[in-house]
C-alpha cells in the first residue's frame, strides 16, 4: 500500500473510531470521512461499505487490546497484577465506548487470538496460587463485558471488588 493510501487508511480508522464511541455504529459514512479530512470516495475505495469499515476497526481494537496485554505482562511483576493491570486499562471510559459500539461487530480470528493469550495470562496466575483455580478466562471475560461493553450497567467502584473476588484467598497461618 504507498504511503498516502496508507495514511488516509489511517485517518479513516481514527476518525471512525471517534464517531463511532460517540455516536454508534449506525453513523452516516460521510460523518467519518468529514471527520477523517478524506472525500467520500477515499473512504469508499478504502473500505467497500459499512460492514467492511466496522470489522477493521474492531480488528484494529481488539490488536490495541493485545498490545496493552503485552505491555502489562511487561511491565507488571506478576500474572495476577498482569491481569488486573489489564482489565483496569480495557475499561477505560473512552476504551470502553468503542467496545460497546463494536460489540459483535466480527474479527472474529483477531478476538480468539487476544482470548488465547488471556487465557495463558489467567493460567499462569492460577500456576502462580494468585488467581483462583474455579475462574477460568470465561470469567474474566464477563468482567471485560460487563464494564468495557455495558459500561453504567455495574458501577465502575464495583471492578476492583470483583476482581479481588477473582484472587485466590490469602493462605490461611
Amino acid at each position: 500500500m504507498r504511503a498516502d493510501a496508507r495514511r488516509n487508511r489511517d485517518k479513516i480508522l481514527e476518525a471512525a473510531r471517534e464517531v463511532v464511541a460517540e455516536r454508534g455504529t449506525d453513523v452516516p459514512m460521510e460523518l467519518i470521512a468529514r471527520r477523517a479530512g478524506v472525500g467520500v470516495g477515499t473512504l469508499y475505495r478504502r473500505f467497500a461499505d459499512r460492514s467492511v469499515l466496522l470489522a477493521a476497526l474492531a480488528e484494529q481494537y481488539v490488536y490495541e487490546l493485545m498490545d496493552a496485554l503485552d505491555h502489562a505482562v511487561a511491565a507488571e511483576p506478576d500474572a495476577w497484577t498482569a491481569v488486573r493491570a489489564f482489565v483496569a486499562h480495557s475499561v477505560e471510559k473512552s476504551r470502553g465506548a468503542i467496545a460497546a459500539a463494536l460489540a459483535g461487530t466480527s474479527a472474529p480470528e483477531a478476538r480468539q487470538a487476544l482470548v488465547d493469550r488471556i487465557d495463558e495470562l489467567v493460567r499462569q496466575a492460577q500456576a502462580d496460587g494468585a488467581m483462583r483455580p474455579d475462574v477460568g478466562t470465561d470469567d474474566l471475560m464477563e468482567v471485560l463485558n460487563v464494564f468495557a461493553c455495558h459500561p453504567g450497567v455495574v458501577p465502575a467502584r464495583f471492578l476492583p471488588l470483583i476482581l479481588d473476588g477473582l484472587r485466590s484467598s490469602p493462605p490461611s497461618s
